[in-house]
């Protein structure tokens, strides 16, 4: 994909989103906390962009001023959090991966679009990592600009592996200079390329622990042998860890590390539209079988690591050009490969937000937390599919969805 600086100036945003000044008060039919707990005929109260009472069986607290949304025959949760996305990716004018013509203007409205599409399907949170034009969205959607979900990015991944440890270190130190919200490390190739080990277990301790040095979280791209080498490193977080053995995920239990698994969505997507992404990097028929070949023994990864004692899942998808908007699709690819419903909706809240650091912030349905609240139609935890239907979607006490009855 050719990468273009974003110049969102030139964003007209076709969504109006009005400031709610006076208390909201939302009756949940069923409220899931984000932590594991069901409740029953839940009161929420939002002031200021925050939750200052969330009380079951509560007598309805209205006053004139307030605005009431009834959300009592909905699924009420937290907003969801996707700790790997690409948000800026997508496909240009001509349909595919590359397109030489595509304007500044063009891939601007594009990623706009991606970001109002993401949170639309009840993300209120992503984590954009590996693209430099994710800073000037992530400016436009802080300052109102454009809609869109809370958006953490790293800029540019660290992957040379040419690079010496000081090296490393002095470009963990740029990306903090920069704003990077984490450091994304390259640990392995591509599973299109086999996904062997790319840097060493020096390399990566010296990007983990300079990135702790500096604040910064660290995030690695993990397949093989690079899975046990980040969580020994003392890395944040690993995404994917195809091929991973159980030594692998036990190491990771016992450092700590947030484990990201992509079980389903990026691979679905990527061969659903394989058309379009053919010819762009490694992009080619062969890497393309290789995925396909992936998809089982991911699923069999996935069941030990669910097994594993002490082991942080967390939710994430790897949404590239395709899957914007569809990010739910894979708590579903989660459930039917073996995960407990609950489980796989906390990845995507509590446990995510932890791993982010800012779990005092977002993930629950609590008083101090921030007012990011979404309502599905149905109930996911008997029928996951209802992580499709999203009715309601409110971030940071701002109502940007409502299909729900309201008044």
């Amino acid at each position: 994909m050719k990468l273009i600086r974003l110049s969102l100036f030139f964003i007209i945003s076709s969504v109006v989103v009005a400031a709610q000044n006076a208390p909201v008060v939302i009756r949940a039919g069923t409220l899931l906390d984000g932590k594991g707990h069901v409740l029953h005929n839940v009161l929420i109260v939002v002031e200021d962009g925050k939750i200052v009472r969330a009380e079951p069986n509560a007598k309805d607290q209205r006053s004139q001023e307030s605005v009431f949304y009834d959300l009592s025959r909905m699924t009420v949760m937290p907003g969801w959090i996707d700790l790997h996305d690409h948000i800026t990716w997508h496909f240009g004018p001509n349909g595919h991966m590359e397109d030489k013509s595509e304007t500044p203007s063009q891939a601007a409205l594009a990623a706009a679009g991606n970001a109002y599409t993401t949170l639309m399907a009840g993300f209120t949170t992503v984590q954009s990592v590996g693209s430099p034009e994710d800073r000037d969205l992530r400016a436009a959607i802080r300052s109102g600009a454009v809609p869109g979900p809370r958006l953490l990015t790293s800029l540019e991944p660290i992957e040379d592996s040419k690079l010496t440890p000081e090296q490393i270190r002095e470009a963990v130190r740029k990306l903090k200079a920069e704003g990077a919200d984490l450091v994304k490390i390259f640990a392995s190739r591509s599973i299109r390329q086999g996904g062997g080990q790319t840097l060493t277990d020096e390399q990566l301790q010296a990007a983990c622990s300079e990135a702790k040095a500096q604040g910064l979280r660290t995030l690695v791209h993990a397949y093989r042998a690079a899975v046990r080498a980040a969580a020994n490193a003392g890395c944040t977080e690993v995404e994917h860890g195809t091929f991973a053995t159980q030594e692998d995920l036990d190491a990771m239990a016992q450092h700590g590390t947030f484990f990201d698994p992509q079980v389903g969505l990026v691979i679905h997507n990527y061969l659903d539209n394989k058309d379009k992404f053919l010819g762009a990097g490694s992009y080619t028929e062969e890497g393309f079988t290789k995925m396909q070949e992936a998809l089982p023994i991911i699923a069999e990864m996935f069941k030990h690591a669910l097994a594993t004692k002490n082991l942080k899942i967390v939710f994430g998808t790897d949404a590239v050009a395709g899957a914007h908007g569809r990010n739910a699709e894979e708590f579903i690819d989660r459930v039917q490969a073996g995960e407990d419903p609950m489980d796989a909706l906390v990845a995507a809240n509590s446990r995510a937000a932890e791993s982010l650091n800012m779990q005092n912030q977002i993930g629950a349905i609590a008083p101090g937390m921030q007012a990011d609240i979404i309502a599905v139609d149905g109930n996911p935890l008997k029928d996951i599919t209802a992580v499709r239907r999203v009715a309601f979607v409110m971030k940071g006490g701002r109502v940007y969805k409502n299909q729900a009855a309201s008044h």
